[in-house]
């Protein structure tokens, strides 16, 4: 295939927002390689392995084990800042047309950390962790987090193994986990702390759950990704944090939060504004593209596009939606709830996914062959959409479902 079929940058707004990333046209297989070698090379030699959600709950986590563990980023700067990033990002659909080598000079190449970070989503979560056991040394401590499994057979045998290898397993999380797998990852061996999902971020569990004095950029690091992550919103250093962890490599984040905690530097600053510039354009694009639906008690709000999820879903809410879907071009689909709707996560779980009771994710087992996803882009998601707002219907209480109108999709 011509690469510049796929590339990005010279795209038009209206084309980029209905079709995916670069990222998604890189065959798995590739894709699995490359990580599967990253992951190798990170744990060459190191003590202690972090499987984590490469947002900037999940490496908020990172920056404080490697605290913990004394392991300091470099002294001239982030890793691997001119390293491409071309993995698909459910938390923000906008791609960078930028490169952080435009405001780290004289970038290093790889830096080794005593602390290995294993990135994982919640799609690949068992191969973070069988990466470890593989890879990592006997007697290594492993950390999983920000990351919950849908069940305890997806990751059975990894965690199995991972046991094996490892001299100590812990977890910290903040999503809605089933008793029963709970119980499960706690009989392998692992040392599992799950927060209050409407109270604490992943990052508050690892900083109460660490035996550790953190200087006070962690503890503010912690409580400003919360304020994003929960989607309070209060602090505005909160919406830098999670657009700097997209668009930056994750060793760059991590180094750089270590170092500044939550006030990035002026450099990083400028270049998340200037980044913002299209996600705002995108963002309006998914807005005006929006439509509602009447589905039980609720409004549910529901788009198509490549957009930061959150600001679409606050648009809408502010619209009146209870809740509100983004349905992305790369298959998968954001759920956001309010006050009124707070059960994203078991809407969610019908079709592929989970979450919190007020922001899930999932991606239907729909697509069959590329025609399907063709299908996907040229209808807007019409059939995702239908069959996420099925998922809304099973949650509608009979004696309210009776006699409900069923909808139909027209987006544009």
């Amino acid at each position: 295939m011509d690469d510049s079929l796929i590339e990005s940058s010279d795209l038009s707004l209206a084309r980029k927002s209905v079709i995916p990333g670069e990222g998604f046209f890189i065959p798995d297989s590739l894709e699995e390689s490359q990580e599967e070698q990253a992951a190798a090379e990170a744990l060459d030699g190191a003590s202690v392995a972090v499987v984590a959600d490469p947002d900037a709950d999940g490496l908020a986590c990172v920056a404080l084990i490697r605290e913990l563990y004394g392991d300091d980023p470099p002294a001239d700067g982030g890793d691997d800042a001119d390293a491409p990033d071309t993995a698909e990002d459910d938390s923000s659909d906008t791609e960078s047309d930028l490169s952080l080598d435009a405001v780290v000079e004289d970038a290093p190449g790889r830096v080794s950390h005593d602390v290995a970070l294993v990135p994982a989503g919640p799609h690949d979560l068992e191969d973070g962790i069988e990466y470890v056991a593989e890879y990592g040394t006997e007697g290594i401590d492993l950390f999983v987090c920000d990351l919950c499994p849908d069940r305890y057979e997806y990751v059975e045998d990894e965690l199995d193994a991972a046991v094996e290898t490892a001299d100590t397993v812990r977890w910290f999380d903040h999503h809605q986990w089933e008793d029963d797998v709970a119980a499960a990852v706690r009989d392998a061996g692992a040392e599992l702390v799950v927060g209050d999902s409407d109270e604490e971020c992943s990052a508050d569990v690892a900083l109460r759950s660490l035996d550790h004095d953190f200087p006070r950029h962690y503890t503010e690091l912690a409580a400003v990704t919360r304020d994003h992550d929960l989607w309070i919103r209060e602090d505005p250093r909160s919406d830098d944090l999670a657009d700097f962890s997209y668009w930056s490599d994750a060793e760059e984040y991590v180094d750089t939060v270590m170092r500044h905690g939550p006030d990035l530097p002026e450099e990083v600053v400028e270049f998340i504004e200037e980044q913002r510039v299209e996600k705002e354009a995108l963002i309006r694009r998914a807005v005006d593209r929006a439509d509602v639906r009447e589905i039980g008690p609720w409004t549910v709000g529901v788009t198509y596009g490549r957009c930061s999820q959150n600001e679409v879903a606050e648009a809408m809410r502010e619209k009146g939606a209870d809740a509100s879907v983004v349905v992305k071009p790369a298959g998968s689909a954001s759920i956001r709830g309010t006050d009124e709707f707070e059960r994203c996560h078991e809407v969610a779980r019908q079709v592929n996914g989970g979450g919190h009771p007020k922001a899930a994710g999932c991606k239907p087992d729909i697509y069959d062959d590329m025609l399907d996803y063709a299908n996907h882009w040229t209808t807007r998601g019409a059939v995702t959409k239908q069959v996420i707002l099925d998922a809304f219907r099973e949650l509608v209480p009979e004696d309210v479902a009776d006699g409900e109108p069923t909808d139909s999709d027209g987006d544009q």
